[in-house]
């Protein structure tokens, strides 16, 4: 192994040792309340450790308090999660000021900006018109984003992206994506497939779809 690449390890490790006095606490503060509100307090806090230090302190601490999660991940100044039910893969760069909500995120995903990741299209109903939408309760999902996918920044993603995948910036996606597929666009539709480059016409600049 690399000097480099050894030095990286241990810091890693190291931070994980200094960051079992607080995933303690908030192991001990789940028993007296609601445990996804009590995840949140603590992603808000430590949302807001900035440089490296924050890196490192983040990658600790979702380590620790979501299954499955690798300590070799990258999470943004001021990214907040709402959900601990949350995996996160090796290789996963998430930008600054993202909401990511109960999703599994795949191996070397990058995720822009300001990129927000719902927990499903179905949090709240609203078929009663007589009662207050806030009142009407909803489901989370675990959203799945597939491995080596790109999201752009300020996109909004509450559907399934399969492996391979990209999502332009500004992008809503509301419906499932296949794997290699580029979508753009509010709704997000199919601009063309990475595997299959005929599957649909490459946009010219002049249609304005890469502007996205």
């Amino acid at each position: 192994m690399k000097p480099r690449i050894l030095a990286k390890a241990t810091i890693k490790k190291l931070f994980i040792v200094l960051l079992m006095p607080v995933y303690l606490l908030y192991r001990t503060l789940c028993y007296g309340g609601n445990r996804d509100g009590t995840f949140q307090s603590f992603s808000q806090s430590l949302s807001l450790v900035p440089g490296k230090l924050g890196i490192y302190v983040r990658a600790a601490f979702y380590h620790l308090a979501c299954p499955e999660t690798s300590d070799d991940i990258s999470v943004g100044f001021l990214t907040v999660f709402s959900h601990w039910n949350t995996t996160i893969s090796r290789g996963v760069y998430i930008g600054p000021q993202c909401n990511i909500g109960m999703c599994r995120i795949g191996e070397n995903v990058l995720i822009g900006s300001g990129v927000h990741i719902l927990s499903g299209g179905r949090q709240h109903e609203f078929g009663d018109v007589h009662r207050p939408i806030q009142e009407q309760g909803g489901q989370y999902d675990k959203i799945d984003i597939g491995s080596d996918c790109w999201i752009g920044n300020q996109a909004v993603v509450m559907c399934a992206t399969n492996s391979k995948s990209i999502v332009a910036a500004g992008s809503v996606v509301v419906s499932p994506m296949q794997s290699g597929d580029i979508v753009a666009g509010n709704p997000a539709r199919l601009l063309r497939n990475r595997f299959e480059a005929s599957q649909a016409t490459t946009p010219s600049r002049e249609s304005g779809e890469w502007a996205q």
